[in-house]
């Protein structure tokens, strides 16, 4: 079902304010823009950007909600007799966003420099990394009928979300070297291959999903 005009309306000024946002972030470093700016240049008021992003940190990262949501989908619905591990590089592996699209270089360098240039953007994103693997372990736990107290699920998530940080860092570290795309998204992927194959030995056999329903 097609959205109401009232969520259309919602959605257009939550759109309005992340561009707004980004835009001036991109010109002049996150930390140097004021909520109240970008508040003024989107033309609402400064409730209604923390009505739609609740720090100053989610117009950048907002949009990872979903990406979080899609991570934990992508492991959970995988198909019966393969592992967290092939689900989870499956994922990870895809082209997606500013590196997907062919005419982005000049917003993901601009991306790339401001949450290289902010301690807090840098300190935000290592919290939503460990939300990300707290997630991933809890779902690993509940599937293998893992103890509350076992370490295992927690290695694991780990040691899948440490690929997709290791990418993110390098792709951070070519991007303010000056490499672009295509080649950069062929040598990402090819570093994701061989990140993933060091964990094939270790959790390969891992939270592999059974055939039939797991008694519990």
């Amino acid at each position: 079902m097609a959205p109401g005009l009232r969520e259309r309306k919602k959605q257009q000024t939550r759109q309005l304010i992340a561009d707004t946002a980004r835009e001036l972030f991109a010109r002049r470093g996150f930390d140097e823009v004021t909520v109240a700016e970008i508040a003024r240049a989107a033309d609402v008021s400064e409730a209604t950007v923390f009505n739609y992003f609740p720090t100053k940190e989610d117009l950048v990262y907002g949009r990872m909600e979903s990406f979080e949501d899609e991570l934990l989908a992508a492991v959970r619905d995988r198909a019966p007799g393969e592992s967290a591990l092939d689900a989870f590089g499956r994922f990870v592996l895809q082209r997606r966003g500013l590196l997907a699209s062919k005419d982005a270089d000049e917003e993901l360098v601009a991306i790339t420099r401001m949450i290289a240039q902010s301690p807090a953007l840098l300190a935000r994103e290592e919290q939503i990394f460990l939300r990300y693997t707290e997630s991933l372990a809890s779902l690993l736990a509940e599937e293998t009928g893992a103890r509350a107290d076992a370490v295992e699920p927690w290695v694991a998530a780990n040691a899948l979300m440490g690929v997709h940080r290791g990418l993110i860092a390098y792709v951070r570290r070519q991007v303010l070297a000056g490499r672009r795309n295509p080649r950069l998204a062929r040598d990402v992927r090819s570093h994701g291959e061989r990140a993933l194959a060091l964990l094939e030995g270790g959790l390969g056999r891992y939270a592999v999903k059974p055939r039939t329903p797991r008694r519990r």
